[in-house]
């Protein structure tokens, strides 16, 4: 699943090429994918507006239609993609945006797990408020998280998960940054050190800035908003290595199963 990284990559892509597009025609091939309500209304009261701007709140794609939202959840396989009108559509197209100049914004999705929807600039105020912190601001700090996580005995990787806590990170980073800050994923959250929790928070910034530098990580469907692949895969340091070296001790890497996901740790190092 699309975590912040690979979120983040595909905003920053459409926030070049988007705003100031009008859209002028909408096609909803999959009505699965539009939340909310019927589809020939979604696509009614898309027609004619103009994208402002393109934004990332949590691992939600934030597109401003001045007045309203048009909000996109990639799910697990979902692309979004800007293409010309004369490029060949590729399979498993879900709902086609059709912008002046010649140009599509096409949402692609394999498994059908993501989902578009609209929102009122009220709905909006109300939606964003009740997510977690973004994990990228100033207002993440040690302090904070520490004080958080004095609430609580679920399982520190679990707890980084937790989207009402911390957004946008998923299994892959919360693995990969608690390798990084040397904390055992099996602990308490409220077990940790003021110590620890800065370790933690500087690994998760590292992590999450390291892999947009690198358009994040393309395991099996993940594509930017130009159909690329990501490449922090080739700097994954636990994540899907079972078994193999440690990158810094050589231990073999562990892999467990928390709260029905696969974590991936080293025990020696994360002890």
């Amino acid at each position: 699943m699309p975590e912040l990284p690979e979120v983040e990559t595909i905003v920053r892509g459409l926030a070049d090429a988007l705003p100031g597009a009008r859209i002028r025609r909408v096609e909803v091939a999959r009505p699965d994918l539009v939340d909310g309500e019927d589809p020939e209304a979604f696509a009614k009261a898309l027609k004619g507006k103009e994208i402002h701007s393109v934004t990332r709140r949590a691992k939600n794609i934030v597109i401003d239609l001045g007045g309203g939202y048009l909000l996109v959840n990639l799910g697990m396989t979902g692309r979004l993609l800007v293409a010309a009108k004369k490029d060949e559509t590729t399979p498993y197209l879900g709902v086609r945006l059709e912008l002046d100049g010649g140009r599509e914004l096409r949402y692609h999705d394999v498994r059908r797990f993501g989902r578009l929807w609209r929102m009122t600039e009220e709905e909006w105020r109300e939606w964003e408020g009740a997510l977690g912190i973004e994990p990228l601001s100033r207002e993440f700090t040690p302090r904070y998280l520490f004080d958080l996580t004095r609430r609580s005995r679920v399982e520190v990787k679990t707890w980084l998960m937790d989207q009402r806590r911390v957004v946008g990170v998923g299994n892959i980073y919360a693995s990969e940054a608690l390798f990084r800050a040397k904390v055992d994923p099996r602990r308490p959250a409220n077990s940790l050190t003021e110590k620890e929790a800065k370790r933690i928070r500087d690994g998760v910034q590292a992590v999450l800035r390291e892999s947009i530098e690198f358009r994040g990580t393309t395991l099996l469907d993940y594509r930017d908003s130009s159909g690329e692949p990501g490449e922090f895969v080739k700097r994954l340091r636990v994540y899907d290595r079972e078994g193999e070296p440690c990158v810094v001790c050589g231990a073999p890497v562990t892999r467990i199963v928390q709260a029905g996901r696969s974590t991936f740790f080293c025990g020696k190092c994360q002890k």
